[in-house]
């Protein structure tokens, strides 16, 4: 989905080759487009803020998981290595379609519960050449990014698109939009974004991709 690539890479402000205005994602069978360093690196990418939350991960781990397995212990002991925090496999999600479902830990405020799970949604994986992006193509709360590859993770950095809105605000605009997150293989063709103290609702937002076709 060329499109939703597209406003992936202009939200960090990153050129990745081929949309029009001299931004956006190569088109199949072109050379690797030629992106900013700053795009190889999510260290130069990243708030001060969302530095701390992928240094604080583990911890909204250790605080969210055992109030969901109160809340509901047969819904998070059914996910399995899911929401096994120190789980991680080799191998990166590969660029294509997947169903994606959310699932938020811990209750940020009185008024959610601790543990909340969602039906699945539609969302992509692009490769963008040097990075890639990830979109949450449907459902009210879309995470929409760039994937750094960083050793044996892979780092997300993004925006929240909210309700109808189409495009999202550059990333750094607005702490309470921005994300950070780790993608992770947690078994054969299952992946999970796992995102730490997000601005809404939990202390940790579990997001389960497994490919759509």
């Amino acid at each position: 989905m060329k499109r939703s690539a597209c406003i992936a890479g202009l939200m960090l402000g990153l050129s990745t080759g081929g949309c029009g205005g001299g931004a956006g994602v190569a088109s199949a069978g072109s050379a690797p487009p030629q992106t900013p360093a700053a795009a190889d690196d999510w260290r130069r990418v990243a708030t001060p803020a969302d530095r701390d939350r992928l240094r604080r991960w583990r911890d909204a781990w250790l605080t969210a998981l055992p109030r969901a397995r109160a809340a509901d212990p047969t819904a998070v002991a059914e996910q399995g290595a899911l929401f096994q925090p120190d789980l991680a496999l080799a191998g990166a999600a590969p660029a294509g379609r997947y169903r994606c479902r959310v699932f938020k830990l811990g209750a940020a405020g009185s008024a959610m519960r601790d543990f909340t799970a969602y039906p699945a949604f539609d969302c992509r994986i692009v490769d963008e050449g040097r990075v890639r992006s990830f979109y949450k193509e449907t459902g009210s709360q879309r995470p929409v990014g760039l994937l750094f590859g960083d050793g044996d993770r892979t780092i997300f950095l993004g925006t929240l698109l909210l309700g109808d809105e189409r495009a999202p605000l550059q990333y750094g605009q607005d702490r309470d939009r921005d994300m950070a997150g780790v993608l992770e293989r947690v078994g054969e063709r299952r992946w999970r974004l796992v995102l730490p103290y997000p601005r809404f609702e939990s202390l940790l937002d579990v997001i389960e991709l497994v490919p759509a076709d």
